[in-house]
């Protein structure tokens, strides 16, 4: 028995193992199939997964990080303001006060076109004969008969009279040769240009050089003949209407470098009047 048994179990065993190893070569290929099967499915959705997840929101961080990398920055101007914002320094008024002619003032930054022989004429023109050249020759005619500047005039209402017209034809007179005349025969710019930067010495240096420096139609600096000249030519002609008493050198020599004060205390307060309307009066136009 034992020894019939030995070959049944022997065999069986033999059986046993080379009758399930086909089956385990199909298992195995099954297995095998079937892992290739998923990972195709797999690749196949890796596509669809990767367009999902694009479509997905960002987390609120990470949202805003890009966005704040994306965003441009503000532009700003020269002058440090938002490019949006309009700023008022250094900006020039036609008037000042609404009452003194500012029409050859030019704000900072401002590119204008070279005047024209028809501009220089205009300019020279309305300050003459706009209506506060009337107001402001009155108070210079009052002030000379107070001061008893020329004797022969007199005193009384005819003296105030006389000291009137002579104060208007000057006043005339000197406008049309520093800002029409002269610009227009020696390519000069009459205008002010703003400076408006700087502290306080600088721009007072700036504004009173103005009396002997100017721009020509080119744009370039030069020597402000049309103020310097301009001025004498009017104090020359003027002593040819007063009394022959007044006609002297010094009289005239007087009146020429007042012509110039004048004109660079009119440049001084045309730099620094942005800065005063813009904290004080506010005035737009």
């Amino acid at each position: 028995m034992t020894i019939w048994r030995l070959p049944i179990v022997s065999i069986t065993a033999l059986v046993l193992h080379f009758g399930s190893f086909p089956g385990t070569i199909a298992l195995g290929q099954c297995f095998s199939k079937t892992s290739e099967a998923g990972a195709q499915k797999q690749l196949a959705a890796a596509p669809a997964a990767e367009a999902s997840a694009s479509t997905l929101p960002d987390a609120p961080g990470v949202a805003w990080q890009q966005k704040g990398q994306n965003s441009p920055a503000p532009s700003v101007s020269k002058d440090g303001a938002p490019a949006g914002r309009v700023s008022n320094d250094g900006k020039q008024t036609k008037r000042i006060l609404y009452i003194i002619p500012n029409f050859r003032a030019v704000s900072v930054d401002e590119k204008l076109p070279p005047q024209t022989i028809k501009d220089k004429f205009t300019t020279g023109t309305l300050d003459s004969f706009d209506y506060s050249a009337f107001i402001f020759v009155a108070i210079q005619a009052g002030i000379a008969q107070a001061h008893n500047a020329t004797p022969e005039f007199h005193d009384g209402a005819a003296g105030y009279g006389r000291y009137y017209w002579h104060t208007y034809v000057d006043y005339i007179d000197e406008n049309l040769w520093v800002e029409f005349l002269l610009p227009t025969a020696l390519h000069q710019d009459s205008r002010y240009y703003t400076l408006g930067r700087g502290g306080f010495a600088k721009r007072l240096g700036y504004s009173l050089s103005r009396a002997v420096i100017t721009r020509n139609d080119s744009g370039h600096e030069t020597f402000n003949a049309s103020e310097i000249f301009g001025a004498g030519a009017a104090a020359g002609i003027s002593s040819l209407y007063y009394p022959s008493q007044e006609r002297t050198f010094s009289k005239t020599y007087q009146l020429w470098l007042t012509n110039i004060a004048i004109d660079a205390g009119s440049n001084l307060f045309k730099e620094f009047w942005p800065d005063i309307n813009n904290r004080v009066f506010h005035q737009k136009e």
